[in-house]
């Protein structure tokens, strides 16, 4: 039993450390090329942390599973939207326009735009 709960202590300090190295090495990396960070930001290091659903999604389909691929997809996008809008609003209150609200709820859930108004997505 120590043994499993010292692996799970070191791999959230190794995750830590590493994650923190990542985004250290992407801002100068961003600095050396004169690139924007938050080009930098987007791309790299948002490639980063899709990369393991990107992985698991492609050995799923490869093995012939497509629906787990897709249903990867969706449930890790649904869980970091929740995850980030979670954690900021106990953070701080998060206003946003009816509009963009609409537009947005919409846009995720897949749905027809609702309320009185008619919304282009």
């Amino acid at each position: 039993m120590f043994l499993y709960v010292a692996a799970i202590l070191v791999g959230l300090f190794l995750l830590l450390w590493s994650s923190d190295r990542f985004i250290h090495g992407a801002a100068a990396a961003a600095t050396h090329f004169g690139v924007s960070r938050m080009l930098i930001g987007v791309l790299v290091v948002g490639f980063g942390t899709s990369t393991p659903e990107m992985v698991v999604s492609a050995v799923a389909a490869w093995g012939g599973n497509p629906m787990l691929a897709i249903g990867n997809a969706l449930d890790s996008n649904i869980t970091n939207i929740g995850l980030v809008l979670g954690v900021a609003t106990i953070i701080a209150p998060v206003i946003v326009g009816y509009s963009t609200f609409q537009k947005e709820v919409c846009l995720v859930a897949g749905c027809k735009p609702f309320g009185g108004g008619v919304t282009k997505i």
